[in-house]
């Protein structure tokens, strides 16, 4: 099973981030670890992430793989990406502050949750969180990127309905898959 990454909903995921944290700089490694865990809670929750995008298991925990990429200045969206964002050495400065239109109000509330629960943390406390997450664990091998499935990460917060949930993700591709063609 593998969820659509939605660029548009990263963006403004990132823009939530920011508003919580009261800031328009932040080290992006601490940015890509509250969007994890606020995926991972949406999936949890609802089984889809808010995202969409690949988990890859790196050194310092679970990584977002195109939102890194983008970071980086290594995506073929930068254009769009910069219109909002800069990186400065470790961080990333908003430049403009995209709406959440994209957003469910659930996904909101969840980013906004991560961010709470997580204010006083710093980006190494949350790498060590991670860390301590089963499939971190069972994917890590050190100096690599290792991809993370979406079951696993279902099975991991505890979904008993994976099967169900990669049903519907596959008809969704289908259905977007069609609609691409005929447009």
């Amino acid at each position: 099973m593998r969820f659509r990454f939605d660029f548009q909903k990263t963006v403004q995921a990132i823009g939530v981030l920011f508003r919580e944290e009261g800031s328009h700089e932040l080290d992006y490694l601490r940015i890509l670890k509250l969007l994890y865990l606020a995926d991972r809670e949406s999936m949890a929750s609802t089984g889809r992430p808010i995202t969409g995008d690949r988990v890859v298991a790196m050194d310092h925990g679970q990584v977002l793989s195109e939102t890194y990429d983008l970071i980086k200045g290594q995506h073929t969206r930068m254009p769009e990406w910069d219109q909002f964002f800069v990186r400065s050495r470790y961080s990333l400065r908003l430049q403009a502050d995209p709406d959440v239109s994209a957003l469910s109000r659930h996904e909101i509330e969840t980013l906004q949750t991560i961010a709470k629960r997580h204010e006083n943390d710093s980006q190494w406390d949350l790498v060590n969180l991670l860390h301590n997450t089963p499939e971190w664990k069972s994917h890590y091998m050190e100096n690599t990127s290792r991809l993370i499935s979406a079951e696993d990460i279902l099975q991991a917060v505890g979904r008993a309905d994976t099967a169900v949930i990669a049903a519907e993700v596959a008809v969704e591709e289908v259905f977007d898959n069609f609609f691409a063609e005929a447009s």
